[in-house]
């Protein structure tokens, strides 16, 4: 058995709960029955975890008889994460906390069909603008370009209209460069995650209030912790990643499946399955603006006709977000007939200059054409393309693939 790769799943797990309970906090006896962990071993993870600074406590449970309980909290500034999204003709930084709460930003044009080696060096000049070199340490840039690429090299694939980026080792390229790891995903993947993220931070309140509660909090230790016996981290048996109260890959529960649909320069989509992003067996799928909805139609730049995103920009050009609005929702139902999911999330910045125009529209197609009397909610994503690129990035830190 793996010890040291057990110790980080088991630490991950606690993590990720303590995430989700937010500021309130959960105690030992909790997080041992949501882990499958035995409360030693679980005293001696959460010791582990607040020699590092990554856990404190948050208070004392209210007494139910016995003596009362210490709660226990994510400590969010200890730890930050960048994300970066790198659109066809702008570039947008963040900088997030361990709940995924934005503390600097920056944001400037950037022209994509310059080449891979100017871009690189607008991503370098914007982690260096939002980092703080005396600040929490980073751990890892999560960047979000358009697709094809492939997640798991790190590598650029045929932008479409953008031929000289295919084969590019982008995220090798930026590894060396920042000296950080780097996670590279489609932009429309970051978005997907950028939805479960901003459920999360809704848990969270603001960095004032959250001072306030800290203030609050009980300073005693606990001494029933400290006469625990430590034993095996793998004694009892973890029940996965994510095994949270909402069963669907986070701690804190939100939407299980939904669709983020990205209207920009571009459209795409972001899956979220099963409580993760779904990117297929090659990073490929989302490929939304790429169905066909009008046989022989005006040509993409794909190479097909037809296509959602061609007919979609088109209305767009015209000044017909109504339109515009109507063609996405089809696509969108297309989608939600194939896959059934619960939510469908949209963003982008055609999006944002008529979101209830968006929002009424979409919802509107899809209510006509439900073969189902329940319909998915239709609603903003609530959250960036480079917030979801940071979430990416934060993501092993509680156990989840980034």
């Amino acid at each position: 058995m793996n010890l040291p790769a057990l110790r980080g799943h088991n630490d991950a797990l606690v993590l990720d709960l303590l995430r989700g309970a937010g500021p309130a906090g959960l105690g030992r006896t909790e997080l041992a029955a949501r882990t499958g962990l035995t409360p030693q071993a679980v005293s001696k993870i959460t010791a582990r975890l607040g020699a590092d600074g990554l856990v404190a406590e948050a208070g004392r449970a209210a007494s139910t008889g016995g003596k009362p309980r210490t709660l226990l909290r994510l400590v969010p500034d200890v730890r930050h994460a960048v994300g970066v999204h790198l659109d066809r003709d702008e570039l947008r930084a963040v900088r997030v906390d361990l709940a995924g709460r934005v503390v600097a930003e920056s944001e400037g044009p950037l022209d994509f069909r310059a080449g891979p080696e100017e871009a690189v060096e607008a991503v370098v000049r914007a982690v260096a603008r939002v980092a703080d070199p005396s600040g929490p340490p980073l751990l890892g840039v999560g960047v979000a370009a358009p697709g094809p690429l492939d997640h798991r090299v790190g590598v650029m694939g045929r932008v479409t209209g953008f031929p000289s980026w295919k084969g590019f080792p982008l995220r090798g390229v930026l590894e060396g460069r920042l000296g950080l790891p780097v996670l590279l995903d489609k932009d429309t993947n970051a978005g997907a995650a950028a939805a479960a993220g901003a459920w999360l931070r809704a848990t969270w309140p603001d960095a004032d209030a959250e001072a306030d509660i800290n203030a609050d909090a009980d300073a005693d230790a606990d001494a029933d912790a400290d006469s625990e016996v430590e034993a095996d981290v793998g004694a009892g048996s973890g029940t996965g990643v994510g095994a949270g109260p909402g069963g669907d890959g986070h701690a804190g529960g939100g939407p299980r499946t939904c669709v983020y649909l990205h209207v920009g320069t571009g459209l795409g989509a972001g899956l979220w399955l099963g409580g993760g992003v779904y990117r297929g067996v090659r990073s490929a799928a989302g490929e939304f603006g790429h169905q066909v909805l009008l046989l022989d139609g005006p040509p993409c730049r794909c190479g097909a006709r037809g296509c959602v995103e061609v007919l979609c920009l088109e209305a767009v050009n015209r000044g017909d977000l109504a339109g515009a609005a109507r063609i996405v929702g089809e696509a969108a139902a297309n989608l939600v007939a194939l896959l059934d999911v619960d939510r469908v999330l949209l963003g982008g910045r055609v999006v944002a200059a008529a979101p209830d125009v968006f929002v009424a529209r979409v919802g509107a197609v899809l209510a006509a054409r439900r073969l189902d009397p329940a319909r998915p909610v239709v609603a903003l994503a609530g959250a960036g393309v480079a917030e979801g690129a940071a979430e990416m990035a934060l993501a092993p830190l509680f156990g989840h693939a980034g």
